[in-house]
């Protein structure tokens, strides 16, 4: 299930928006103002963003400046602002697309699919990483060729720090991600056991990790050695 973060102050298009990308395969959260697409991005991993540039509370392309700092997901510029050095602006701080209203639905739906596509990660298993060696294809996980058991719960968590390694998550965004099934009736302590037992799994002193680490008053991370 992909999901699409719409930044946009306009409701009646977003709603739009919504309706013309409508498919079973997207999930949509839509935000009017920075602040709100801000909360949003901290709660939730998100496969592609939509975003205004002129927002009640401030610049889009503001956000999309302290965004890259941190993120690479993809991001669409839907705007008014059509002046060429608006487009050039707005790629150069990291923006993948850039359309200009009024604007074709189906173009944007095409633009849409075509960004998911190049984002998708060319898959490789199993993933080799020093001494580790995780297929989750086939749910073998091994380090320096000795089996390791994980339960759902710890693959889960171990595949999405994997494929966002050097990026810090948040514990709301791995919550969700995790258990994506009533999230909102997870334990808090849910996280930081599954946590604990993937560190005793994988690391060579769990207490002191090099792989799995704490990003403090955040998060996780897997770190890039």
């Amino acid at each position: 299930m992909k999901r699409i973060l719409i930044i946009e102050d306009d409701l009646s298009l977003a709603n739009g928006i919504v309706l013309a990308l409508k498919d079973s395969e997207f999930t949509f959260v839509q935000a009017q103002d920075l602040h709100s697409a801000w909360q949003e991005t901290e709660k939730s991993v998100f496969d592609l963003i939509i975003l205004d540039i002129n927002l009640p509370d401030g610049n889009g392309l503001d956000f999309l400046k302290e965004l890259r700092r941190h993120s690479a997901v993809p991001v669409i510029i839907l705007t008014a602002n059509d002046l060429e050095t608006d487009v050039v602006t707005g790629l150069e701080l990291g923006a993948d697309d850039y359309i200009t209203k009024p604007f074709s639905l189906m173009i944007l739906r095409a633009r849409v699919a075509a960004r998911l596509r190049s984002a998708a990660p060319i898959p490789v298993d199993p993933i080799l990483i020093d001494d580790f060696s995780f297929s989750f294809a086939k749910m073998e996980f091994c380090k320096n060729n000795i089996p390791i058991e994980l339960s759902k719960t710890e693959q889960k968590l171990l595949r999405i720090l994997i494929e966002n390694r050097g990026h810090s998550l948040t514990r709301s965004q791995l919550v969700d991600a995790i258990w994506t099934d009533g999230a909102e009736y997870v334990d808090e302590n849910a996280l930081s056991v599954t946590v604990k037992r993937l560190r005793d799994k994988l690391e060579d002193t769990p207490s002191s990790p090099v792989y799995i680490k704490t990003i403090y008053g955040i998060g996780y991370t897997w770190s890039v050695r």
